[in-house]
């Protein structure tokens, strides 16, 4: 599996800035000063991933989630070899990316979504054909694989056709083959289906779905938490790069103590029903939300662990209150990312 323990980065921010500091050297030597080459003014340092550990193992989705900026990207950039941690370590199968880097590279590949992972003057064949040779896939396994792959992400018909001509999504398409041209044991996905129409996302989903119950492991991290609940059987929830909890979906959902949410609208606005959905959140120790829509209409809100629909509809029909609407809302996992950040006087916006 891939392995991290005590994983921290730190990135270098301030300072004076490298051509200013080489002019300055320069002026002062011409005057017949001494300069400070050296010279880094005030630099600091920013705390991207703060002791992450990590397992990814084989034959699952391991989702990675955070709000923006919380070091998701950071994290699978170090895991794909494409940045060295400050400290900590990671382990690819018991190897280590810093010692043996091209035998890691072998066993994992990297998608990231809204990046140009492709070369659009090539067809999808091409490019297939160039990484694989990047790779060392022998020539008499590659032109099969290729084939595969095109199959595999629905491009068989347009794998001869210019990649400046596919859409956005068949270029994502060809992403995801080209991150298995290797037939890496470990797929990093970094929000595959950013920006993606939804038929073509739900594609994606099944085609790494597939990966993970053939065996591969698949690190995972999307803005699209449905996605996530879907495809995720462990999930990592991370902070200011530190780590705040794990389990499945459910069980972060279940453990942040977030409640189904329960909405009714009441044909018009009455102070009586008003009051009898006061009484009624008081006695089950809660909160109602009541709100008036421009049509006069009132929507009740109001969250709970318990079952209360019915209760709470009824509660409104005895203080004289119509039904317009009901909908009942299970908790969701955006919910729980959400609490665990509050409990951590993290920010949420």
């Amino acid at each position: 599996m891939i392995e991290t323990e005590s994983l921290r980065k730190e990135f270098r921010t301030g300072g004076t800035n490298l051509i200013a500091r080489i002019g300055r050297v320069g002026r002062s030597r011409r005057a017949g000063v001494a300069g400070r080459p050296a010279d880094a003014g005030h630099a600091a340092t920013k705390t991207a991933v703060d002791g992450l550990t990590l397992a990814i193992p084989p034959g699952r989705v391991t989702g990675l989630l955070g709000l923006n900026g919380a070091g998701k990207t950071t994290t699978i950039k170090i895991l794909a070899t494409l940045l060295r941690q400050t400290s900590g370590t990671v382990r690819v199968d018991g190897l280590d990316p810093l010692e043996e880097p091209n035998a890691v590279r072998r066993r994992i590949n990297l998608i990231a979504g809204g990046e140009r992972m492709v070369y659009a003057r090539m067809t999808g064949r091409e490019n297939l054909w160039y990484f694989g040779q990047l790779y060392d896939v022998p020539r008499g396994v590659l032109t099969g694989r290729i084939d595969e792959l095109l199959a595999l992400v629905g491009l068989t018909g347009a794998a001869d056709t210019l990649v400046e001509r596919y859409s956005r999504g068949m270029a994502q398409r060809l992403s995801i083959a080209r991150g298995l041209i290797n037939d890496p044991a470990y797929l990093l996905l970094d929000e595959p289906t950013l920006g993606l129409d939804a038929p073509i996302a739900r594609d994606l989903r099944r085609v790494v779905a597939r990966l993970a119950r053939e065996g591969k492991g698949v690190l995972l991290t999307s803005h699209y938490l449905t996605e996530v609940e879907e495809l995720c059987e462990h999930v990592y929830v991370i902070g200011d790069g530190r780590h705040l909890t794990e389990g499945s979906p459910a069980e972060l959902t279940a453990r942040t103590g977030c409640h189904r949410r329960v909405r009714v609208t009441v044909a018009g606005h009455s102070p009586g029903v008003e009051s009898a959905v006061a009484a009624f959140a008081g006695r089950l120790g809660t909160a109602a939300t009541v709100a008036l829509a421009e049509n006069g209409d009132m929507t009740v809100s109001m969250s709970h662990p318990d079952e209360i629909a019915g209760p709470l509809t009824m509660a409104i029909v005895d203080a004289g209150g119509t039904l317009a609407g009901l909908t009942v809302a299970e908790p969701s996992l955006e919910d729980a990312i959400l609490a665990l950040n509050d409990e951590a006087g993290l920010v949420t916006a």
